[in-house]
């Protein structure tokens, strides 16, 4: 009795697993096109130049 629960534990736990994974990334929503254009602007925001168009530098001492 107990070696047939281990069995279904070894051999269906990666099955269901495997199950339960391919379904969260075919169940992933997709960006529309107007999401990623303001997606990549904003990100594009972020890394640009801080306000006065100065780079950051390192203080050395």
């Amino acid at each position: 009795m107990a070696d047939n629960f281990w069995f279904m534990v070894v051999a269906l736990g990666p099955v269901l697993l495997g199950g339960a994974i391919a379904y969260a990334l075919l169940q992933r929503r997709r960006l529309s096109p107007g999401e990623e254009r303001r997606q990549e602007k904003a990100v594009e925001d972020l890394y640009d130049k801080p306000p006065g168009g100065r780079e950051p530098h390192s203080h050395s001492r």
